[in-house]
């Protein structure tokens, strides 16, 4: 619980998963997405009776995948949008069904605090190395003759994934600052609960001009999260996943599962190849680049014990 009389409430950036909110089991139709955000609202409701102010990010992966689809089907009648294009319709649709979902869930709980979704551009550097090297799947699988031809019509990156197809690749840049922070921070101050930066936020580039400019690839939205939590100064950064605590030697005889982490366990752990990339990997590195940056708790649990993992009763506690 926040701590009575303290100068300032309690903040707590709370990241969801692009596939919490968009599993693969369903057709994806927007009711079934809004019932399920609502859902995900009710885990989070009791959060904020306890006082906590509180952020929303989120992942927007089938959502962006599935804008990609429809360009690439309709690539010879319409111009396809740019990449950062697609990341903002993803972010604003998923931001909008999420501010409702919210609302309306608030509302069931007597609760009147507005929430309101921020169209995130995130800044990354143009001489990132991710960007001479694409490797970030994204979309849907096609059949290679068909991946061919969509390359040679648009000029995207196609690679084989797994044996399982060709999926276009695009670049994975780290995130260098939250660019709408000012945003974000009004609408804490007014007692507004943001939700930003969707999908690990709009990738731009600042000009020599001082402008800025949209580029070709998708930012990791943990690593995002732990970007702008550190910029907010929030207490805690919680990231949720698919399990309720964080294991090494994972589905191994020697699977341990761990309540509590340190920074330098968990970069050592990082640097055994006990989290990989592709699942556990990102949140790790997020929880230590926050908490390198002056934050103070990284939790990592499910949605389901995300309440009492704030409590102190379940999930991955990693502290600096």
């Amino acid at each position: 619980m926040p701590a009575k009389g303290s100068s300032r409430e309690q903040r707590i950036v709370v990241a969801l998963g692009g596939n919490a909110s968009y599993p693969p089991t369903i057709r994806g139709t927007a009711n079934e997405q809004l019932a399920i955000m609502a859902g995900l609202c009710e885990h989070l409701v009791r959060i904020i009776q306890s006082g906590y102010k509180l952020v929303l990010t989120h992942g927007n992966g089938p959502v962006v995948g599935n804008i990609l689809f429809r360009m690439a089907r309709t690539a010879t009648e319409l111009p396809p949008m740019p990449m950062d294009v697609c990341v903002a319709h993803s972010q604003g649709g998923m931001g909008y069904m999420f501010q409702q979902s919210f609302t309306n869930t608030l509302h069931q709980h007597g609760i009147a605090t507005p929430t309101c979704s921020v169209v995130t551009q995130v800044e990354v550097d143009p001489n990132d190395p991710a960007f001479s090297s694409p490797t970030k799947p994204v979309g849907r699988f096609f059949a290679e003759a068909e991946a061919r031809r969509m390359q040679e019509e648009t000029g995207w990156m196609f690679v084989e994934d797994s044996g399982r197809g060709w999926r276009r690749v695009v670049a994975s840049p780290a995130p260098k600052s939250i660019v709408d922070l000012a945003a974000i921070e009004a609408l804490l101050s007014a007692n507004v609960i943001p939700i930003a930066a969707g999908g690990g936020g709009i990738p731009v580039v600042r000009l020599d001009s001082g402008a800025w400019e949209g580029v070709p690839a998708v930012i990791d939205k943990d690593l995002t999260s732990a970007l702008l939590a550190a910029a907010i100064n929030a207490d805690t950064l919680l990231l949720v996943t698919g399990v309720e605590r964080v294991a090494i030697d994972f589905g191994k005889p020697t699977q341990r599962f761990l309540d509590t982490m340190s920074v330098s366990e968990a970069r050592r752990y990082l640097e055994e190849g006990q989290f990989p990339p592709g699942s556990m990997g990102p949140k790790i590195q997020a929880a230590i680049n926050y908490l390198e940056q002056g934050g103070k708790l990284v939790l990592i649990t499910s949605l389901e014990r995300a309440f009492d993992a704030v409590e102190g009763r379940a999930g991955t506690r990693i502290t600096a």
